[in-house]
């Protein structure tokens, strides 16, 4: 496995399938004033179908992730890749509000799920070393979404209506994802069975059921729900916040350019540093400075301030987000890698999911987004304050009889 080439194709495909399935879900947003003028349905309405995305997400995680471990990975994102160009085709055509949330929450963020965790799984098992690396390079795909799905998605509204467009996105959906998914493999230590076993480094003796039950799973479940809910507010809030400030809205948008252009570069550099210093380490670092970055959009009001704050953030909350997967290759069995990290995944997504509404109802209440960001730095500090009681699972090293 440490000399396979096939190792980086598979990194390779799970960065693009990432890239394009988030794409596709977070073209709503591009598409959400057309779809307002053209439907007359409310934008809270349509927005909302996000958040049914956010829970789909969240509760389908760990069932993909537990079918990749029993079926392989090849299936799963196949089945996703068709189940989310399908998806997004019926979105198109709904004719009710009602009905687009169903499709479009969701099927399309259920089917999204089909793509994080056995990809991330999948790339766990191949890499006995450059393994932050490599799952920095899957995340780091994915965070490639705003900058390549949502400009197209933009360039097609702004030639076509929203029902074509959303079709079309579809079509390059399918197009990419169908194929790449078909050169997915399982990680050769498990495809080769007990006769790689005594060559694989030693791994923890566990059930799956004692796994869920361990406190160190409860522990990274819990991290990432708090860590997720820090950035999610700041994410979807901080255009609206820069514009509250009097800052123009085109603008404003580019905040959040600079917050992904930054976070590219702290997948890459999180990566690298947790495979050189510890992924826990790096990993308490990254979350305790994550808090203070939040908290610092408090105190900015000009363009240039919000552009060195998104910087610092994207780049802290971006990079922190792989590591979870390298501490659960480290701490579980190879075999479970699909479920395990889905169940990280499910606390990320409730967590992503708690920042549109909170928001929300911060600014309806004091007409100012400060406390929102006080609220991510406490979060922050509790992720930080959590991921410091984590302890490695005990490995209990098994040793092969030497024939006499």
């Amino acid at each position: 496995m440490k000399n396979s080439s096939y190792r980086w194709v598979i990194v390779a495909a799970g960065g693009l399938l990432g890239c394009v399935a988030i794409g596709g879900m977070f073209s709503l947003p591009v598409f959400l004033q057309p779809i307002a003028r053209d439907t007359g349905w409310s934008v809270t309405g349509i927005s909302s179908a996000m958040t049914i995305g956010f829970l789909a997400m969240a509760f389908t995680s760990m069932a993909w992730g537990t079918l990749s471990d029993r079926l392989g990975p090849l299936p799963v994102v196949l089945t996703g890749s068709i189940v989310l160009a399908a998806s997004l085709g019926l979105a198109s055509i709904a004719t009710s509000l009602v009905v687009f949330q169903f499709v479009f929450g969701l099927m399309v963020g259920g089917a999204a799920a089909a793509i994080f965790a056995p990809m991330m799984a999948t790339v766990t098992g191949w890499f006995d070393t450059h393994r932050g690396l490599a799952v920095s390079l899957v995340s780091a795909g994915m965070g490639m979404a705003p900058m390549t799905m949502s400009p197209l998605a933009a360039w097609l509204v702004s030639n076509h209506d929203w029902r074509t467009s959303m079709q079309l996105v579809a079509l390059v959906v399918a197009a990419i994802m169908i194929p790449v998914s078909l050169l997915v493999r399982r990680a050769p230590a498990l495809e080769k069975g007990a006769s790689a076993a005594l060559h694989a480094p030693a791994e923890p003796e566990m059930t799956l059921a004692q796994a869920l039950r361990s406190p160190q799973f409860i522990i990274l479940v819990l991290t990432n729900f708090f860590c997720c809910a820090t950035h999610s507010g700041p994410i979807i809030h901080t255009v609206s916040y820069a514009i509250s400030c009097g800052i123009p809205m085109i603008a404003a948008v580019t905040i959040y350019s600079v917050e992904g252009l930054a976070g590219m570069g702290g997948r890459i550099a999180f990566g690298l540093l947790g495979d050189r210093f510890g992924a826990k380490r790096v990993l308490v670092f990254g979350l305790l400075a994550q808090a203070f970055g939040a908290l610092g959009y408090v105190f900015v009001r000009e363009l240039a301030a919000f552009y060195a704050v998104a910087a610092l953030f994207g780049f802290l909350y971006a990079g922190t987000m792989p590591l979870y997967a390298v501490l659960v290759r480290e701490n579980f069995p190879l075999r479970m890698m699909g479920t395990v990290i889905g169940g990280t995944a499910m606390a990320g997504s409730l967590g992503m999911a708690t920042g549109p509404l909170a928001g929300g109802l911060i600014y309806d209440t004091f007409a100012s987004y400060a406390w929102l960001y006080v609220g991510s730095w406490i979060m922050g500090l509790g992720a930080f304050l959590i991921i410091m009681t984590f302890r490695p699972v005990p490995v209990a090293r098994t040793t092969v009889p030497v024939p006499a």
